[in-house]
C-alpha cells in the first residue's frame, strides 16, 4: 500500500486527541479521490454512486456524502429508510436508495422524504403498489432481481410475470433494475458469467430501463458487468477490491493506539487473559489502550501485529476490552514509551491487512471501528 503525498503518514494532534487512548484518521479527499477514479474507470457507459450504509462503513456518513456530493456524486445507497432520513437533510438534491425496501406501515414515509426503496419482493412490490393507489400517483422504486446469490430479489419467474403486468408497472414506476455479484472479488469464478446472462435476460423483460449490477470488486471485472450504473462502496474507503495484484485505490484511513505503560517480564511470566503467550526469554511489553471494545477483534491475540514508527511489533496475548498488549523487546526505550502511538492500521498494514490477521475482511473491520476513537477528518467539505 502507498500513502500519496503523506496524508496520512501520522496521528494529527489536537485537544479531543490528546485525551483519547486511539486517534482515527479518515482522509475524506482520499475517498473523493477514489470515487472519481471508479467515475472515470467506468465512463463513458456507466457512471458511479456511492454506496453509504453503516455509516458510510463505519467512518462517519455526515462527513463522507457532503465531501462525495461536492466532489458530483448524486446517487447514493443506504440499507435502511433510518439511513436515508438522517442523510436526507445532508442531501437536499440527490438521490437517496434504501436497499432493504420498504417494510410494512412504513411506505409511505418513502415519498415524503423523497427517498426511493428498493423492491426486492413481489410482496413488497405489492405494498408498493398499494401505497401509490392510496396517494393517487405512481411512485418509483428499484427492482431488484436475483441472478444466483439466493438473497435478496425477484426469482426469474417472478421478474416475468411482473413484465407482463402493466398496471403494477405503471403504479411502482422502475427507475432502474438491480442485481448482486456473489463471486465479483474472484474473477475466474464461473458464476460471474452466469450472473451477467441472467442480468441479461432479466433486462430484456423491461426494455430501456437503465441497470446496475457492479458494485466495488465488479467494476474490475469489466464494461461487461458495469451497465449504466455502478454502486461502490468498500473501494470508496481503501479496501482493496481485486483479489491479487497491487491495490489501486487510496488509503483512507490510519488507526494509532497510545500506550499506557510499559513493562519489563522474564522468561516463562504468561501475558493476558488465560495466559496464551508465555514470554521465552527476558523482554519488554507496551500496554495499548484500545480493545475489542473498539473494533479490535479477539482472533488478533497472537496473531495481529502493529508498527512502532517502522518497526513491527507483534501483538501477544488476547484481545481484552479496553487494551492490547505488543511485544516492543530490543526497541529503544525512548521510542517504545508511554504516551507514544502504535499503528494498527496505517502504512505499514492496511485494513485489508488486519482483516486477514483476524481471519476476516477489510469490511468488516471497518464497520466494526469503535466510537471510543478520536476521528479526525483530513479535509473534504466543512459542513
Amino acid at each position: 500500500m502507498t500513502e500519496s503525498d503523506g496524508r496520512l503518514a501520522g496521528p494529527s494532534v489536537d485537544h479531543g486527541a490528546a485525551r483519547a487512548g486511539a486517534i482515527l484518521t479518515i482522509d475524506l479527499d482520499a475517498i473523493v479521490a477514489n470515487w472519481r477514479f471508479l467515475n472515470a474507470k467506468v465512463a463513458p457507459a456507466s457512471r458511479c454512486a456511492a454506496v453509504v450504509k453503516a455509516d458510510a462503513y463505519g467512518l462517519g456518513a455526515a462527513r463522507v456524502t457532503p465531501a462525495l456530493y461536492d466532489a458530483g456524486c448524486r446517487r447514493f445507497v443506504v440499507a435502511t429508510l433510518d439511513e436515508a432520513l438522517v442523510l436526507r437533510p445532508l442531501l437536499p438534491e440527490a438521490e437517496i436508495f434504501v436497499l432493504s425496501g420498504p417494510f410494512s406501515g412504513c411506505e409511505e414515509e418513502f415519498p415524503a422524504a423523497g427517498v426511493t426503496p428498493v423492491l426486492n419482493s413481489t410482496e413488497q412490490i405489492a405494498r408498493w403498489r398499494a401505497a401509490a393507489n392510496r396517494l393517487g400517483r405512481p411512485l418509483p422504486s428499484v427492482l431488484h432481481v436475483d441472478t444466483g446469490m439466493s438473497r435478496l430479489g425477484l426469482c426469474a419467474d417472478e421478474a416475468r410475470l411482473l413484465a407482463g403486468d402493466a398496471e403494477t408497472l405503471a403504479a411502482i414506476r422502475p427507475i432502474l433494475l438491480i442485481s448482486h455479484l456473489a463471486c465479483a472479488d474472484e474473477p475466474a469464478h464461473p458464476l460471474n458469467r452466469k450472473q451477467l446472462e441472467a442480468f441479461r435476460s432479466a433486462r430484456a423483460l423491461f426494455p430501456g430501463l437503465p441497470g446496475s449490477l457492479a458494485a466495488s470488486s465488479g467494476i474490475f471485472l469489466g464494461s461487461d458487468w458495469q451497465a449504466d450504473w455502478c454502486r461502490p462502496g468498500a473501494a470508496l474507503y481503501g479496501v482493496q477490491p481485486t483479489a491479487t495484484g497491487d491495490n489501486p485505490m487510496r488509503p483512507v484511513v490510519r488507526l494509532d493506539a497510545r500506550i499506557i505503560q510499559v513493562r519489563d517480564v522474564d522468561a516463562g511470566e504468561s501475558v493476558g487473559y488465560g495466559a496464551t503467550h508465555l514470554a521465552r526469554t527476558p523482554g519488554r511489553l507496551a500496554v495499548v489502550a484500545a480493545g475489542y471494545a473498539d473494533g479490535l477483534f479477539r482472533t488478533l491475540g497472537n496473531r495481529g501485529c502493529g508498527y512502532l514508527g517502522e518497526h513491527r511489533v507483534p501483538l501477544v496475548g488476547r484481545v481484552s476490552m479496553d487494551l492490547v498488549i505488543f511485544d516492543v523487546t530490543g526497541l529503544p526505550n525512548e521510542l517504545a514509551t508511554p504516551g507514544a502511538t502504535i499503528s494498527l492500521i496505517g502504512l505499514h498494514n492496511s485494513v485489508d491487512d488486519l482483516g486477514r490477521a483476524a481471519g476476516t475482511i477489510g469490511y468488516e473491520i471497518l464497520t466494526s471501528l469503535g466510537r471510543r476513537y478520536h476521528r479526525h477528518y483530513l479535509n473534504g467539505s466543512p459542513r
